[in-house]
């Protein structure tokens, strides 16, 4: 970030105050308001904080213009195509693409640390078994400074490291358990031999009564859902987890803070909104209905997974999600699943229709990976439990570059009040 030679003039009540102008390495200018408030008596209003720079970060650029996504400046195509999650991890949290011997260490460390503390089975057992495992993931993740006490030092470069691969492995085993208890089965122990979503796989869907082999297709398509899902900038858990991190709350509960955000339907759940709404078509013949509905201005119905609402023009994770949804349906068939006969059809439709051309409703990342995951047979409700477990990385890189940043205050957003003036108390017999 460089302070430019340019200045906004704001004038008001016959005053003119000069705002400073921010330059980004990429993206727009932006306006620095730190000492309106106190140079003008004003704040700025912005519901949503759509058009605020929270913070300056060297981690994730997203140009929703041009449907580009970059992880420390490398496009997330190629890191999709050429990658895998646990070095697109490594690149999120330490800004470089790491040498062959950096990369072995670090797999290493992840691996050796996807147990958890066997007390904390404990913890699982005292939810409902309808728990949904997203409630279930808000409490253990939460419960785990209360196991970890040598990582929870935030002012400690080393605890902060540790806390970070901690939570970067233990993440699918927590998630696996989650759903395990939820469906009554046993819980599977992580494999220190198998690759980080090949592992996943495994604890979600091995019994003890049979060995579980991982295919590999199905092991790529989970490792491109956790590299597509890593990091997306300030987004609404992101900011969580950064507004809980700035009050100096401890990794586990700021990342736990960014699970219950990430619950939200409008942020995590779209993909299993997008799977409703294929169970709602039913059938292939009822498609023409439902996309002429979303062209209705006068009906709220809208197609899910279509769109999305930074990417303006594409969602570049989309194509390579995609391909990942073809490699897998041609593997498990969609023969005898009408959800997956209705998306490929609805897919098929929407992109030959002018309507969603011309308003580039493309299908986005969440329609393909609802597919995926519903393929794989993960029921709807753990489709943001592999979210969380994909942005874990994200968030933790995130609570990382901020815990180092100077300039770190607590997070403090004001307001415009329209209630009511002061005004006296009366005593409840006057009332």
């Amino acid at each position: 970030m460089t302070e430019s030679t340019k200045t906004a003039t704001l004038s008001f009540d016959g005053k003119t105050f000069e705002l400073p102008i921010l330059s980004p390495t990429a993206g727009p200018d932006v306006l620095d308001i730190r000492k309106l408030y106190a140079q003008a008596g004003v704040f700025t209003y912005d519901p949503g904080f759509t058009s605020t720079a929270s913070c300056d970060s060297t981690i994730t650029f997203i140009d929703g213009d041009k449907g580009e996504l970059l992880h420390r400046g490398y496009p997330i195509d190629q890191l999709a195509e050429s990658s895998h999650f646990l070095e697109v991890c490594y690149i999120l949290l330490y800004g470089e693409l790491p040498s062959p011997a950096e990369l072995e260490d670090f797999e290493a460390r992840v691996t050796n640390h996807t147990m958890i503390h066997e007390q904390m089975h404990n913890f699982f057992r005292g939810f409902r078994r309808d728990a949904h495992p997203m409630a279930t993931m808000v409490g253990v993740v939460g419960a785990m400074s209360a196991f970890y006490h040598d990582s929870t030092d935030i002012s400690d470069p080393w605890q902060r490291e540790v806390a970070s691969i901690r939570l970067i492995a233990k993440m699918p085993t927590i998630a696996a358990m989650a759903y395990k208890y939820s469906i009554g089965q046993p819980f599977v122990y992580p494999r220190n031999d198998l690759d980080y979503a090949s592992n996943f796989l495994r604890m979600c869907f091995s019994v003890p009564a049979a060995e579980y082999e991982v295919n590999p297709i199905l092991s790529r398509a989970m490792d491109r859902i956790f590299t597509l899902h890593a990091d997306h900038e300030q987004n609404a858990s992101t900011s969580t987890v950064r507004l809980a991190s700035s009050s100096g709350a401890n990794p586990f509960a700021c990342i736990a803070a960014g699970i219950a955000c990430l619950w939200g339907p409008a942020h995590g759940g779209a993909n299993q909104a997008c799977l409703e709404m294929l169970e709602e078509i039913g059938s292939v013949d009822r498609i023409p209905e439902f996309i002429a509905r979303a062209k209705d201005k006068n009906d709220p119905f809208r197609l899910m997974g279509f769109g999305h609402r930074v990417y303006k023009n594409f969602d570049p994770r989309a194509s390579v999600m995609k391909k990942s949804a073809d490699e897998v349906l041609d593997l498990l068939g969609v023969e005898d699943n009408p959800k997956l006969q209705v998306a490929k059809e609805l897919e098929k439709q929407a992109l030959e229709d002018p309507y969603f051309k011309d308003k580039k409703l493309f299908p986005n990342v969440d329609f393909y990976s609802g597919i995926i995951l519903e393929a794989m047979g993960f029921p709807t409700s753990m489709f943001t439990p592999i979210f969380a477990v994909a942005r874990t990385v994200g968030w933790i890189s995130q609570w990382k570059e901020q815990i180092s940043d100077p300039q770190l205050k607590i997070g403090r957003p004001r307001q415009l009040y329209l209630g009511e003036t002061a005004r006296d108390y009366s005593d409840i017999e006057n009332r």
